[in-house]
């Protein structure tokens, strides 16, 4: 063909720059009759494989090109002085030509040190085998040259350029998209042509694919650039012209120039690049001497299955050897030694690993190389189902690694095969429906309202599109009677799906025998770690090894789990060496306790369990294959089986053996292949393949599948009648079979989280807090689930807390970083100096806690949740002193840092506290509503306490369903919820009806009621109550939760029941300051005579005043704890002198005012608790 070709082509991988989706790109091209088409997106290369595929498959040449950016000079000086980089397209001409663009693009992103992604000329002049330039439009050096009057720095860039690329290899580009000045540079481009030589090619800049679509384009750009449609100034492109013209249009264009118009079609014709698609590219093993890959591989299985079964049978040895020769003979040997060296890493570094995850348990030499920890024989799993040698594919072994090390295992593999040669992977972040209607209406400015209420229109599932949305009458009702609405959702819809970003893929690692960027692009991620430009789809078509390592955060919770028992019960927990049949771990599975225990903690499956009433782990494997769509309609079934309701069914005795542990039902994947293998004489790879086949749902592929497995079914005997029958049921359940390696090595973390919660309980639940300790809504939950096992939860506290939730004589401890507002660098300060000494009061840890890590709103917040409670137990007067805590804190640390701490200073610092000017001012405390309300907002929930306590007994019997069970409840269940009225925003209808939105919540969250005018009316007296209950219908909507209300009833508070105030320890017990008053709880009544004649000399010389003392009794057994005591005094520092009395002598003794003390709840229980009760009374005297 003659045909003119597009040359210079942004889509959608531009990010916000091109409108072209690549398939369509390819469906324009071949309509406009061109053969050929290029793709040059702006410094990337994110599409590239996945336009070449779609062309090649719709017989269009594709042209692989990147738009790079070029700095000013060298990348060096651009990084130093800033400047705007030029443009300039870069094609193609042969595979070494794209290997080429491939280094440059990654070095341009690996390089450019944060700011946007350049080249430069010497990295071109490196890199120019095979590649083709055209000088680009209006950014392009040349060009730009031109458009500043400086005809001659044109002229040297051209031949720079020239002498670059090589004779040939660099093209002026000519444009024409209407623009003034553009045309202007056109004329000065083929001046300059003809006086230096070089060849001229049209282009036109292909933005969007058609004129129509330029509106849109120019959205595209304000969301890019966080702008209006309404701004003048906004980067715009200035015409219409963008679009993908037809060679008419573009001939009528350039006209005038026959030759650049030719040329077009000359590049295209000279660049044919074809990739190597079905090419390997694994890492080579480093193999001891003596061996190969397979050899090697043999080697550590044979020990392997020494280690796991001691003397193996002949089923063990019979299945390895079938299973080494199926991988040997496909040439993953290496793949296997490659997964075996970094798990083998990770066990002797103590990094936990996952028992396995998807079909790769099923094979028994991943089990004893220790990739995978459940017995394939044991538990009856298919090696089939994960290499089937009918079907070659790659074999796909994801690993569970434990959250917080997972990056030592990448590192491991980075130093290992070289840090050229290990990626992870990029993905894309893609414009929902929503989010697309929300970006449309903001750059549209369009009223708030609307925008709003047109995306509340667009169901929150996953997947969802306007177009499925707008199948809605009532959306569709709205989209045809508002224009503004029309335009929102029909712009909304042409942007919908294009890639917006680039992020991190949560597990892919790439490995490559050579420098990643012989095989694909590079860039840098938003952490700084190299990550490839093509996805894990793309890395798969161009041969490179592809791993997931994915972070597990139960592995570190079960981990933590088993550190915090030795640490509590000395004792050692070993998985390995126990049996699956623990009779606690079942109770709980039968009470459905299973609330933050792995796969098993939805409401559905809970409600499952305790139908089911689970007896062996085989129960626990089927449940967690049963509950998900397609399959949960036969959960019935399976319970009134197991329970012997209905008779077990089968549809020939020959197939008891496969559905006997399933009572009939077929749940497993593995089950389909076994039928079609002991009923049709498949093997077990071919088995593989119908289920495979089956689950396409096709009907040609259905019906010639049948025609084999009934002719399979007759030969062996069967009636035809019966061989039917039972294809039916595979089709049936081909897509709903869980694989059931995978859903046995998932039901192992299930039992193991079972078991440590059903024994263990406050060692799971604390670890299960730390591990959810940044979710303060899913720390309320577990917190309450806590307190409904009976294990108290202690409000966090400056002495005794550490990062983590930690368990203190049975109880729970809350962790300093769940309170919002205090850092990692904060805590670490606290911990690191709380090692030497316990903090005696708030003032000095002001003074020893580093305030730069620690500053003053960190401290607020640990006032405010109660961490000091303990110090001082008034919060008020701590925050009411904290301003000058903080300055008396930063002048002794700057003392400190600038050296001028005296020889006499620290000598006192090493014995009794420097007298403290220092005093919390005397002020009542909040009240405990007050306190509460502090501990909500800090850590999320009521920690010391809960405003429901006075209802929780009413509340239970009303509730049907706790708030944080809603979103696994189904839509349009009749639900009764009951909690605090948090808050009631009444409105009006546009008919002028009233009717109102209540926020609802318990313990575990908050829940948004919809109270409609008719329930209003009744339920209006009700919204001053305090605490509610609510009936109404549930409505779903993806992530949005509303209960539609049609009863409200006011709960009224159980009489003689306070807040409830949980005891920290036996100090928290003292809850009423009247105990420091009275006198009776003083054992020894001649204190109180006594210290009347105690005389102490009045100070001054004025009237007679009364001071308020507190006497401490000392009897001769205490004296050995005076010791103690002074540190008890030491942490309650305040304005109160204290004596102490000596019942041996009958005499009281003064102590200094360093030892003034703060006479409050919290330092009475102290002393008591030190020296007996009775032991402290505050007494008037006179001065």
């Amino acid at each position: 063909m003659n045909g003119f070709v597009h040359l210079n082509v942004h889509t959608e991988y531009s990010l916000l720059r091109g409108l072209c989706r690549i398939d369509e790109l390819v469906e324009r091209a071949s309509d406009l009759g061109m053969d050929a088409v290029a793709m040059t997106d702006l410094g990337v290369m994110y599409g590239a494989v996945e336009f070449y595929k779609q062309a090649k498959r719709a017989g269009i040449k594709p042209i692989l090109g990147c738009e790079v950016l070029v700095a000013r000079g060298s990348l060096r000086d651009r990084m130093m002085r800033g400047e705007e980089p030029y443009r300039l397209v870069l094609l193609a001409e042969n595979l070494a030509g794209y290997r080429n663009l491939l280094k440059i693009v990654s070095e341009a992103q690996l390089e450019s040190a944060g700011m946007l992604p350049c080249t430069d000329k010497q990295a071109l002049k490196r890199h120019r085998e095979g590649l083709i330039a055209l000088s680009s439009g209006m950014e392009g050096e040349v060009a730009q040259k031109i458009q500043q009057g400086d005809l001659l720095a044109a002229e040297h860039a051209a031949n720079e350029y020239a002498a670059i690329f090589g004779k040939g290899n660099f093209y002026l580009e000519l444009q024409d998209h209407g623009i003034l000045e553009e045309k202007q540079v056109v004329q000065n481009l083929v001046q300059l042509s003809y006086k230096v030589n070089l060849p001229l090619v049209v282009t036109n800049a292909v933005h969007y694919l058609l004129p129509e679509e330029a509106p849109v384009q120019d959205v595209l750009a304000c969301i890019r650039e966080g702008r209006t449609i309404g701004e003048e100034n906004r980067p715009r492109l200035l015409t219409d012209q963008y679009y993908m013209k037809s060679d008419a249009e573009m001939t009528a264009l350039f006209s005038h120039f026959p030759e650049a118009l030719h040329n077009a079609r000359v590049i295209a014709d000279r660049c044919n690049v074809e990739l190597n698609l079905n090419e390997t590219h694994l890492p080579a093993f480093d193999l001891p001497p003596g061996y190969t890959e397979q050899t090697y591989l043999a080697h550590l299985c044979e020990q392997g299955a020494r280690m796991r079964y001691g003397n193996p049978g002949p089923e063990v040895w019979e299945r390895l050897r079938y299973e080494l020769d199926v991988i040997g003979s496909m040439g993953f040997s290496g793949y296997f030694l490659i997964v075996w060296d970094f798990m083998r890493f990770a066990h002797e570094n103590g990094i936990s690993t996952g028992p396995g995850r998807g079909s790769a348990a099923g094979s028994l030499v991943s089990y004893v190389l220790r990739i995978t920890d459940v017995d394939p024989i044991k538990f009856n799993l298919l090696f089939q189902r994960f290499l089937n040698p009918e079907r070659i594919s790659w074999p796909d072994i994801d690993i569970d690694f434990e959250f917080e090390r997972r990056g030592e295992v990448i590192d491991y593999v980075t130093a290992k095969y070289g840090a050229d040669r290990v990626a992870q992977i990029v993905t894309f972040g893609t414009m929902a429906a929503r989010a697309a209607i929300r970006d449309v209406g903001r750059v549209l400015d369009l009223p708030q309202s609307v925008v709003d209420t047109t995306t509340k229109r667009v169901p929150h599932f996953l997947g969802i599109t306007i177009g499925k949305a707008l199948e809605d009458d009532e959306f569709q009702k709205y989209y045809q009677t508002d224009a503004q609405v029309r335009k929102l959702v029909d712009t909304a819809r042409q942007i919908e799906g294009l890639p917006r970003h680039t992020s991190l893929h949560a597990a892919g690692v790439v490995i490559s025998k050579a420098p990643l960027t012989e095989y694909v692009p590079l860039q840098r991620g938003a952490e700084g770690g190299v990550v490839t430009q093509y996805s894990m789809e793309v890395l798969e078509d161009v041969g490179l090894l592809k791993m997931d390592f994915l972070g597990l955060r139960y592995l570190s919770l079960i981990d933590q789990t088993i550190e915090i028992v030795k640490q509590t019960e000395g004792r050692e927990i070993r998985f390995a060496e126990m049996e699956m049949d623990d009779p606690r771990t079942f109770e709980l599975l039968c009470r459905g306790d299973t609330d933050g225990c792995f796969q098993l903690e939805s409401s559905g499956v809970k409600h499952v369990l305790r139908e089911l009433r689970p007896s062996s782990f085989e129960d626990i494997i089927a449940v967690i294959s049963l509950y998900r769509p397609g399959p949960m309609e036969n959960i019935p079934t399976f319970i009134k089986a197991k329970h012997g309701e209905v008779a077990v069914r089968y549809p020939h005795p020959d197939l008891q053996g496969i559905l006997e542990d399933t009572y009939g039902v077929i749940v497993y994947q593995e089950q389909i292949m076994q039928i079609a293998s002991t009923m049709a004489g498949f093997s077990l790879g071919q088995a593989d393949l119908l289920r495979r086949a089956v689950g396409k749902k096709k009907r040609d592929v259905l019906d010639e599948q049948r025609a084999i497995f009934v002719d399979g079914c007759l030969q062996k005997g069967y009636e035809e009648r019966l061989a039917h029958e039972v294809y039916d049921l595979i089709v049936r359940f081909a897509d709903y079979g869980f694989n059931r390696a995978h859903a046995a090595a998932y039901a192992v973390l299930a039992y193991q989280t079972c078991y440590l919660k059903a024994n263990h309980p406050a060692a799971y639940m604390a670890a299960l807090l730390t591990s959810v300790m940044m979710s303060s809504h899913k720390v309320a939950q577990y917190v309450d689930d806590a307190r409904r096992m009976n294990i108290g939860v202690l409000p966090p506290d400056v002495n005794k807390s550490t990062y983590r939730f930690t368990v203190e004589n049975g109880k729970i401890r809350f962790g300093l970083l769940a309170i919002k507002n205090v850092g990692v660098a904060a805590i670490q300060s606290l911990v690191q100096t709380r090692r030497k000494q316990a903090f005696a009061d708030l003032v000095d840890f002001c003074e020893r806690v580093d305030a730069r890590s620690c500053n003053k709103k960190a401290i607020e917040s640990l006032i405010r949740a109660g961490c000091f409670d303990e110090l001082h137990g008034n919060r008020r007067a701590m925050l009411l002193a904290l301003e000058e805590a903080v300055e008396q804190g930063r002048v002794k640390q700057k003392e400190h840092d600038d050296s001028q701490m005296s020889l006499f200073g620290l000598i006192e610092g090493q014995g009794e506290q420097k007298q403290r000017k220092f005093i919390l001012p005397e002020t009542g405390d909040f009240t405990v509503r007050e306190r509460l309300e502090m501990e909500k907002e800090l850590l999320g929930l009521y920690v010391t306490g809960s405003p429901l306590t006075p209802y929780r007994r009413r509340m239970e019997q009303i509730a049907d369903k706790r708030i944080i069970e809603l979103a696994d409840t189904p839509d349009g269940a009749s639900v009764t919820v009951c909690g605090l009225l948090r808050q009631a925003k009444k409105i009006q209808t546009k008919k002028g009806a009233r009717m109102a939105f209540l926020e609802v919540e318990d313990t575990t969250g908050l829940a948004e009621v919809v109270l409609f005018p008719e329930v209003f009316k009744r339920a209006e007296p009700l919204l001053d109550t305090e605490v509610i209950a609510v009936r109404g219908r549930l409505q779903q909507r993806g992530d949005e939760v509303k209960i539609i209300a049609d009863q409200i009833k006011a709960i009224e508070p159980e009489t003689n029941v306070e807040y409830e105030t949980r005891a920290v320890n036996d100090a928290r017990a003292v809850n009423d300051a009247r105990l420091v008053n009275d006198a009776r709880l003083v054992n020894d009544a001649s204190l109180v005579n006594d210290a009347r004649s105690v005389n102490v000399q009045a100070k001054g010389t004025g009237a007679v005043q009364e001071q308020a003392v507190v006497y401490l009794r000392i009897r001769p057994e205490d004296e050995s704890r005076l010791a103690e005591l002074q540190q008890v005094i030491t942490r309650f520092h305040g304005t109160l002198p204290v004596l102490l009395f000596y019942t041996a002598t009958r005499k009281a003794r003064e102590l200094s005012e360093r030892y003034a003390v703060a006479m409050t709840p919290q330092f009475v229980a102290a002393v008591e608790g030190l020296l007996g009760q009775g032991a402290v009374v505050k007494k008037m005297r006179k001065n």
